[in-house]
């Protein structure tokens, strides 16, 4: 088993549903325009269990976890230049949060 690494993650965008649907939303929404569980520069750190850190939304973890642990066993995503670092996005389809993650403490 290789060794595992930290993730820190970084909320990078909230993106509202007036951004993606302007005034016509395909469905009708109760929630607030955009995430009000996060904000743009928080940051977390899974680590090496893999448990969802304290404060992070965990429906955004349970999208993303895939990708932490990827990074964490040391994988890298050939698409992205920048080994040990990622995008990635919960799948809210209302109000959408990306984050960056980051491999740290190699």
């Amino acid at each position: 088993m290789a060794d595992k690494s930290k993730v820190k993650i970084t909320v990078v965008k909230k993106v509202s549903n007036q951004d993606m649907f302007g005034d016509d939303p395909p469905v009708g929404f109760t929630a607030a325009s955009r995430c009000d569980k996060l904000e743009v520069g928080q940051e977390f750190i899974s680590d090496e269990t893999g448990s969802c850190p304290p404060g992070l939304c965990p429906w955004a973890f349970a999208d993303i976890q895939r990708d932490i642990t990827h990074l964490r066993f040391g994988g890298n995503f050939p698409w992205i230049k920048e080994p040990g670092k990622m995008l990635a996005c919960c799948t809210d389809g209302v109000r959408p949060v990306v984050f960056k993650l980051e491999r740290i403490g190699e």
